[in-house]
């Protein structure tokens, strides 16, 4: 199944590639050769998973999007009060190139303008330039999860022109920013702003700095927590240069941008964004970059303000049908059919607040799996919030599901997830309860795949299997003894604690087995339905009934009662003991069931247990 984000990409690229204002940067040779209507946009998340849409493969020169890399390495180099000392963390509102230093301080007032880009390479160890740059090349790779070369052609470029910069490494040097030969220094950055990446690699990067500095690919850490948060502070109100401003109240991401046409935002704990398109603004930003950051913060509310309270994947747990049955009691023939087709139907049980991190794992998880589905629900009972872009994204994967043959449902007791406007994205069934969303699957499942005896209403009762070892002679005799029995819903059929009320034989309708909970309250245990019985455990073994039944509705039965199955011992004792077999292969039967479902959660491991979710075997 396509996938709703990639969509979304999509989509975005398709109306901002109509923007065609801006232009490529010039005073670079080399970069005024770029294609400018190239355009490319990366998504990944936390844990690694990349979406891609246009042209995210292209390589080009990183350029200032280097910085914030630079000084987390000088930062782990020399430690926060070292560079402090050579460079501050206020915004400038200048340019990016401007040539200045804090007037009281007499520092670059940030690592992100030229100026202080210059100092946090000079902070960098290395036994000779050579080997300092390398470190940087290496460090950068382990940020974008490989190996990343360098452009000789733009360094060479870059070394002939950049004279402004080489004035700023003199201007350093004269204050004692730089202690040594600017040169080299200035060389240095030159290097790093040439290596080449491409946007599939700056969305890795930047997921990194996402991920609390661990490398979601790799597993590496390749920056210290507290090192990120500075770097993603700086980003934040200095990335953008003089657009900063604008770009905080209407993006709302740490970002870094680059002449070379590249933006890098983060979303901590959640995604790295990078966009590719070199037609540039007054400020040195992507024209296409900024919007279409833009746009993927307002249609997927990435906004760093709005904040989720937790980064964990929404999927709290999973499971289908085979490792986790209803507590409702099938025939074997039911059984059967859903241990051969319970795998097509699943439940997802989802939990926090669903933005658009949380969605994206549910979407992702269930568009993997999609294929072998025909059922599936929604647990909804322990999530606190759904934004409307998870409501969109919801919504627009059921109606894809739903296209290929997936029916979707959902639990939602506390109604989180409001009907939208429009009737043919509403969500029916809802379900109170997950044991009811089950019990909906296996139905489903039944009219799908079974055959006419999985979908009997009534039976007759020479077809009752509690019966079925009496032959028709024996039956008639059994018949004389049972009394005809009728009930609407509510009504109590037998309660726990009573002496036995005899053995019910169910012809149709459905009752439901509760027993107390923890809490005192009714917890359903079982629901009985055509061909089915109970009482026959309290009447053989002389005890008092262990739970309480009552019916779901309109339920007719024949009741064989303790007077009835006395007197069958003295008249008739092969009829009473043919009875008595029957009730003890039911037991055997629910025992291997109950055996079962034990042995299939052991095996799965990983199948949940909710509380009061699980199935319990029926007390009779």
């Amino acid at each position: 199944m396509r996938s709703v984000v990639q969509d979304y990409l999509d989509s975005i690229m398709g109306d901002c590639s109509a923007d065609r204002s801006g232009a490529v940067a010039d005073y670079i040779p080399e970069l005024a050769a770029a294609d400018p209507d190239r355009f490319g946009i990366c998504v990944a998340s936390a844990d690694g998973f990349v979406y891609e849409a246009g042209d995210s493969r292209v390589p080009f020169t990183i350029q200032s999007i280097s910085k914030p890399f630079t000084y987390g390495l000088a930062l782990a180099d020399r430690g926060l009060d070292a560079v402090d000392a050579k460079v501050g963390v206020e915004p400038s509102g200048d340019a990016f190139n401007e040539i200045s230093l804090d007037p009281e301080s007499g520092r670059p007032r940030n690592p992100m303008i030229n100026a202080g880009a210059i100092t946090a390479a000079s902070l960098v160890d290395g036994t000779d330039d050579a080997d300092t740059f390398e470190r940087v090349r290496r460090a950068y790779s382990q940020w974008a999860g490989r190996e990343l070369a360098l452009d000789e052609q733009v360094y060479a470029s870059e070394l002939r022109t950049g004279h402004r910069n080489r004035a700023i490494g003199h201007m350093l040097r004269t204050v004692a920013i730089l202690e040594d030969d600017p040169e080299p220094v200035v060389d240095r950055y030159f290097r790093q702003c040439s290596l080449l990446v491409d946007a599939r690699d700056l969305a890795l990067m930047a997921a990194t700095l996402a991920n609390n500095g661990i490398q979601p690919l790799t597993g590496e850490q390749v920056l210290a927590p507290h090192l990120v948060e500075r770097v993603l502070s700086v980003m934040t109100t200095c990335g953008m240069y003089d657009g900063a401003g604008d770009w905080v109240s209407g993006v709302g991401m740490p970002a870094k941008s680059g002449v070379g046409g590249g933006v890098l935002a983060v979303l901590p704990g959640q995604i790295g964004v990078a966009v590719f398109s070199p037609r540039l603004d007054e400020h040195g930003n992507s024209v296409r970059g900024v919007e279409a950051c833009r746009r993927l913060s307002r249609e997927l509310e990435l906004h760093f303000l709005h904040v989720s309270r937790g980064a964990r994947s929404a999927v709290r747990a999973s499971w289908d049908l085979v490792d986790r049955p209803s507590r409702r009691r099938r025939t074997p023939e039911e059984e059967e059919v859903l241990r051969e087709h319970g795998r097509r139907a699943r439940i997802y049980a989802l939990h926090g607040d669903l933005r658009f991190a949380g969605a994206e794992t549910v979407v992702r998880e269930i568009a993997r799996r999609s294929d072998d589905l025909e059922l599936l629900v929604l647990d909804l009972r322990r999530v606190d919030e759904v934004a409307s872009v998870a409501r969109r994204m919801l919504g627009e994967l059921r109606s894809r599901l739903r296209e290929s043959g997936c029916e979707v449902s959902i639990v939602d007791p506390d109604g989180v997830l409001p009907e939208p406007e429009h009737d043919d994205q509403s969500w029916p069934p809802r379900h109170g309860g997950l044991d009811g969303a089950v019990e909906w699957c296996e139905d489903e499942l039944l009219a799908r795949h079974g055959t006419a005896s999985c979908r009997l209403e009534r039976v007759a009762l020479e077809d009752h299997p509690l019966v079925a070892r009496l032959d028709a002679a024996q039956l008639e005799v059994l018949r004389a003894h049972l009394r005809p029995r009728t009930a609407s819903a509510g009504d109590v059929l037998a309660r726990r604690g009573d002496p036995p009320v005899g053995i019910h034989l169910v012809l149709s309708g459905r009752v439901t087995v509760s027993v107390d909970g923890p809490d005192g309250r009714p917890r359903r245990v079982a629901t009985l339905s055509a061909g089915m019985s109970f009482g026959e455990l309290a009447l053989v073994a002389g005890q008092p009934h262990a739970a309480d039944v009552h019916a779901d509705g309109h339920v007719d039965l024949l009741v064989l009662d303790p007077d009835a199955f006395a007197a069958l011992g003295t008249e008739d004792p092969a009829v009473r003991l043919g009875v008595v077999e029957g009730v003890i292969a039911r037991i055997f039967e629910t025992d291997d069931r109950a055996a079962a479902a034990i042995a299939l959660r052991r095996v799965a491991g990983a199948a949940p247990q909710h509380g009061g979710d699980a199935p319990v075997p029926a007390p009779a």
